[in-house]
């Protein structure tokens, strides 16, 4: 009874205690039977469940395609829950199109499901290599969220390129030579023009240069997938847009990484004076640009070093 006589210290643990949020898993239409999740573009947190990346699928008439699980058992289940608004199609193929957390830890939702998850070779070592301290990561930030998550590698793989024939629908996988990930891949609907580029492309945010990224290779990856010309992309991070987009926010802030940190290692100058030497504010618009800009120098000029 003491603590009815303290009201107030009541309202203080009332909003001192955590709230919990469940993510929305909002999906809108790109073109008619292709639909896109698009994530926040800030860094994982407890609320956004560390699904700050789009994901989306592909409505056939004798099935559906997941392009990429979520982040965890439960945001896979949120995402199985707003394809059952828009079809009664069931689940036929997850994709995945590259080996971060938040394209594969919802894998083990959909595999229990009977669903078929699928990616390129070089993810599935990518998986295995980081799969534990990913999910390690995930628990310490997530908490309760990520509950029954576990790491669950794809069940089919393919080396460059693979065509699914499903209903009325042609999607070709197809990997390049990696980028953000060694395993990054995109999904491309040729009918439709439409590119679920993976972490190819960031818009709106700037990219991240991690250290188990490649930017020459992921200039090659830009590079080949430029000649599908897409109409319409659903990059890995930010607004859907078209290639134009793409290229001014990914492939030419890339291109300035490598080409500056080349010249830097050729001319034999070191690694500080190559960061400060770095302009990198036609990028100082995009999300995260203060927090990622100095680990990308760096990590590109230790890239050119090791050549």
């Amino acid at each position: 009874m003491k603590f009815l006589q303290c009201p107030a210290l009541f309202i203080v643990t009332l909003f001192l205690a955590p709230i919990s949020h469940a993510l929305d898993m909002n999906f809108r239409s790109v073109v008619p039977g292709v639909y896109a999740h698009i994530g926040e573009t800030g860094m994982r947190t407890y609320d956004n469940e560390g699904m700050n990346a789009n994901s989306g699928f592909i409505v056939t008439d004798q099935g559906v395609v997941v392009v990429d699980s979520g982040s965890t058992w439960k945001v896979a289940e949120r995402i199985h829950t707003a394809i059952r608004k828009v079809t009664t199609q069931p689940v036929k193929y997850v994709i995945n199109t590259g080996g971060q957390d938040h394209r594969w830890l919802g894998n083990g939702y959909f595999k229990a499901q009977g669903t078929e998850i699928v990616a390129a070779h070089t993810a599935i070592d990518d998986m295995n290599a980081r799969g534990a301290m990913q999910l390690q990561g995930l628990a310490g930030e997530l908490k309760d969220k990520v509950a029954g998550t576990e790491v669950v590698l794809p069940t089919r793989t393919f080396e460059k390129r693979e065509v699914l024939r499903l209903g009325d629908r042609e999607i070709h996988l197809i990997h390049f030579h990696g980028g953000h990930t060694p395993g990054d891949s995109v999904v491309w609907l040729p009918k439709e023009r439409v590119l679920f580029s993976g972490d190819m492309v960031y818009v709106d945010r700037l990219l991240g240069v991690l250290p188990f990224s490649n930017a020459t290779r992921w200039l090659a990856s830009f590079a080949e997938m430029e000649t599908l010309q897409p109409q319409v992309i659903v990059p890995g991070h930010g607004e859907v847009c078209d290639l134009t987009k793409a290229q001014r926010e990914s492939r030419d802030y890339l291109h300035q990484l490598v080409e500056h940190m080349r010249r830097a290692v050729d001319d034999m100058v070191d690694l500080q004076k190559a960061i400060n030497s770095l302009d990198q504010s036609a990028w100082k618009h995009l999300a995260n640009y203060d927090l990622l800009k100095g680990g990308n120098a760096s990590r590109v000029y230790l890239e050119m070093e090791s050549r």
